[in-house]
């Protein structure tokens, strides 16, 4: 009898629940290392809130803050926050299959299994080539966005500080994590397109999702023939819709308003336009002071954190896939479609009821972080709304409300950027009981009286 006979098989896996233990064990790590002194200016280092606030806005690359980060932490501190960001921005099975590629270890099954759920794929073929595209997109555009900003910075800053802010906002864009140094976002950078147009096209190609991103490459760059696959343009239509019609919508919603556009040139107002378009889809930074924004503003706005970036990026929020799914259901079903039908191809029915239920529970989910702000904390409905829905979208824009919480304020908070982090729909998964079709029997059918 061969040695191995007695060798117990291996558990099952369960991906979801790897991913969720997965995030908490780095916000974990990094809340022990943002307590360390040194990770703070000053004596007596961080509190256990604040470094466990601090920790999930950076693994769940949301960016709000209770502290300024510019002045409240070390340099320590700084460069802990920004792996923290890339940990949790590019995902943790990325960098440890990563890790292992470099040292030359085989990826195994469990691994694939969980970089599958990590990146939102369906299948689990090419999981390795996909790790390698996403660390080369990223790492390239990291590059180039540091080399690009560290430049313009050089203009007003000592070499070596140009450098480490260069390096710390291309990192914190790209992965859409909206941390700043310079305690007021990008504000001053309102009218310089040079700053604007490279930290949009950061955080625009970090949230278009790494599928799509290499989708691009090859079929623009290698020369491969063929149609985009839907889901590439599912995301490419929903997101430059979203972005120009929220640009649109925001420039004239803006107009005359002394507090954010109007001291601005045309120039200035067309840029914190684009920008308060694109920048809550998740990236959380902000060229105009968001607590300054029009009601009609805000609104919209909260609608876009919803909604978020696309599947396998940097982004949170619903998904834009989550909403053209919707959007395709809900269009067909008033034409008096059986199937949804769009760009020549059919959706199946799982995809529907998947968007469904993540659009349910995420709306869920964001009206009990407003009540729970409302009753532990006592800020107006619009300001405990947008807060809600910025931690749960990994936004990190605010009104201006986060440095007030209070002890429940932050708990609630800290656990809505975690859910938008992994997911609800994974969260849901990791937690319940394992999902099967099998079913022995059906009951019979009848009708509901809707709408």
């Amino acid at each position: 009898m061969p040695l191995n006979a007695y060798r117990k098989p291996m558990a099952p896996v369960n991906p979801a629940k790897a991913l969720v233990v997965g995030f908490l064990v780095v916000i974990a790590l990094g809340t022990g290392l943002l307590l360390l002194p040194a990770s703070t200016v000053g004596q007596g280092g961080a509190s256990p809130s604040t470094a466990l606030f601090t920790a999930t806005s950076a693994v769940c690359v949301t960016g709000l803050i209770v502290e300024d980060t510019g002045t409240y932490w070390s340099t320590l501190g700084q460069i802990i926050i920004l792996l923290l960001i890339q940990v949790g921005g590019l995902g943790i099975m990325t960098m440890s299959t990563g890790v292992a590629l470099i040292l030359g270890r085989r990826v195994t099954l469990r691994s694939r299994l969980m970089i599958r759920e990590a990146m939102g794929e369906l299948s689990l073929q090419g999981m390795v080539r996909l790790v390698k595209y996403v660390l080369a997109i990223a790492l390239s555009f990291q590059a180039m966005g540091f080399i690009l900003l560290t430049a313009r910075w050089s203009l007003d800053y000592p070499a070596g500080r140009a450098a480490f802010l260069g390096l710390f906002h291309s990192i914190s864009a790209f992965n859409n994590a909206g941390f700043d140094l310079f305690g007021t976002s990008l504000e001053g950078f309102v009218s310089d397109p040079f700053v604007n147009g490279v930290v949009l096209g950061l955080l625009i190609t970090g949230g278009l999702g790494f599928t799509v991103v290499s989708e691009i490459y090859r079929r623009r760059v290698n020369g491969a023939r063929g149609p985009f696959s839907l889901h590439a343009r599912a995301v490419l239509w929903t997101s430059g819709l979203l972005l120009v019609g929220g640009a649109v919508f925001l420039f004239f919603s803006e107009m005359g308003n002394p507090a954010t556009t109007g001291g601005l040139g045309p120039v200035g107002r067309i840029l914190s336009a684009l920008f308060t378009s694109a920048t809550p889809r998740t990236a959380g930074f902000n060229t105009l002071p968001t607590g300054s924004l029009r009601t009609a503003s805000l609104f919209f706005i909260i609608f876009l954190m919803f909604v978020g970036g696309s599947p396998g990026s940097t982004a949170g929020g619903v998904k834009t896939t989550t909403f053209f799914s919707l959007i395709a259901t809900v269009w067909s079903t008033i034409r008096g479609r059986n199937d949804v039908q769009v760009f020549g191809r059919r959706l199946s029915i799982q995809t529907q009821k998947h968007s469904l239920a993540i659009i349910v529970v995420s709306a869920g989910l964001v009206f009990l972080g407003t009540m729970g702000l409302l009753v532990f904390e006592g800020f107006p409905i619009s300001e405990s709304l947008f807060e809600a829905t910025s931690a749960f979208g990994t936004v990190g824009l605010s009104t201006g409300i986060t440095s007030s919480l209070g002890t429940v304020g932050r708990t609630i908070i800290t656990f809505m950027m975690y859910v938008g982090r992994v997911g609800p729909l994974t969260l849901t998964l990791a937690l319940g009981r394992k999902p099967t079709d099998r079913q022995m029997f059906r009951y019979p059918e009848e009708e509901v009286m809707i709408g």
